[in-house]
């Protein structure tokens, strides 16, 4: 999907399937207008969202999906009649330092009353002392993309700590928007929350060429944040696992989250001999992770908690079969070509054995590997691109109460 025209986003500022038990019934999202056509001039009538998000989201050396997700609904969202005012908030979100506090104190404090606020989950979660009052006066809905007890490796008082703030954050708007409907039925369930007022708007994708891979099964990809969560030591133990086979892997993710898992993970890569086949790449953006798409031949991931998986949907989206854990929203970002079949492999979390035993089915069935590329360019065709996802987001924002809710 192209971008939109500057006369589209006139006053933004600038500063990123499976079927579950137990699923709640969502809202529906009553059906909104087009997106302007190419050529087309967006007209300028639009309402006002202010979009709060963490201030390192136009950072390219620190992407993630989150970032990436912001960053294009605020792109998109003027299409759908909303004007995005982007306010980024410096800080270490969702435990951010006094001085963060303090700015996301002032920020929402100068927003007038029954203003239309959408906060990024990452900065309202961890501060309900903040924004809880501040539901009161505003129109808030708040963009979960993932919940915060969910990051690996929290001390439990830690993860306590911000569960309970979520909580009170997302029992206090009026509205939530997570990034899948596993994500949406999860939070309804978790956090008690009414199912009329939580919503999924999962992120979208752009088609791009199809990846003409390396050899067609040696190449793999991983694309995700080097952090515990992700599963890099797992993924490692099962690429050791499987040592005998021809295979390389790049692990294209930012490097600056946990200093200390990258160095215990570079140690791994070391003690089992890996460090010629396995690369530590660092963030890749554009031209360059365009091209590490373009030369894979398997996507890989071993996360522990996943909302939805945007690695998996950028890797779908030029053709690109997906071994990867059962968890969360995955099986949904996988999801299934127009013929039914599954375009990956899904295997149990935190387990490594089971990871090397898929990579041994890829390496070892070449009809597995027709079959699953076959699927992966049929769930291509199908996949929804990014307006559909603000389409989506607006109709949330459109059906907010006139009047602000009082906070629970």
């Amino acid at each position: 999907m192209g971008e939109l025209r500057a006369c589209a986003v006139t006053g933004t500022t600038t500063g990123a399937t499976g079927t579950r038990t137990g699923r709640a019934r969502l809202a529906h999202v009553p059906a909104q207008p087009s997106a302007p056509r190419n050529g087309e001039v967006v007209p300028m009538s639009l309402r006002s969202v202010h979009f709060v998000m963490p201030g390192g989201v136009d950072d390219p050396a620190a992407p993630s999906g989150g970032n990436a997700y912001d960053r294009r609904v605020s792109l998109d969202l003027p299409g759908f009649g909303w004007r995005v005012r982007k306010v980024a908030v410096a800080g270490a979100w969702p435990r951010p330092e006094r001085a963060a506090r303090t700015e996301l104190a002032r920020v929402l404090r100068r927003l007038p009353d029954g203003a239309v606020v959408l906060l990024d989950g990452l900065v309202a979660c961890g501060v309900p002392e903040i924004v809880v009052p501040e539901a009161e006066r505003l129109r808030m809905a708040v963009l979960v993309h993932l919940p915060l007890a969910d990051e690996t490796g929290l001390d439990p008082a830690v993860a306590a700590g911000l569960d309970a703030g979520e909580r009170a954050v997302l029992r206090a708007v009026p509205a939530v928007v997570a990034t899948s409907d596993w994500a949406a039925g999860r939070l309804v369930s978790h956090h008690g929350l009414d199912p009329g007022r939580v919503h999924a708007a999962a992120p979208g994708a752009d088609i791009a060429p199809l990846a003409p891979g390396t050899d067609g099964v040696s190449r793999l990809l991983c694309v995700a944040a080097v952090t515990p969560r992700k599963g890099h030591h797992r993924l490692v133990e099962a690429l050791a696992a499987v040592g005998d086979l021809p295979w390389s892997c790049v692990c294209v993710g930012g490097l600056g989250h946990d200093p200390g898992y990258v160095e215990r993970l570079r140690a791994l890569i070391g003690r089992h001999g890996l460090t010629g086949r396995l690369e530590l790449a660092g963030p890749r953006t554009g031209a360059e992770l365009d091209a590490g798409y373009a030369a894979a031949d398997l996507l890989v991931l071993g996360s522990y908690a996943e909302t939805y998986g945007m690695a998996v949907t950028e890797a779908l989206a030029r053709g690109v079969p997906v071994l990867a854990t059962d968890v969360g929203g995955v099986p949904e970002a996988v999801g299934r070509a127009p013929d039914g079949t599954v375009p990956g492999i899904l295997v149990p979390p935190g387990d490594p054995a089971a990871l090397a035993a898929g990579l041994r089915r890829w390496f070892g069935d070449a009809d597995l590997r027709r079959r699953l590329k076959a699927a992966a360019r049929g769930r291509r065709a199908a996949l929804h691109g990014w307006a559909t996802t603000a389409q989506s987001l607006a109709g949330v924002l459109r059906r907010l109460p006139d009047e602000p809710r009082r906070a629970a």
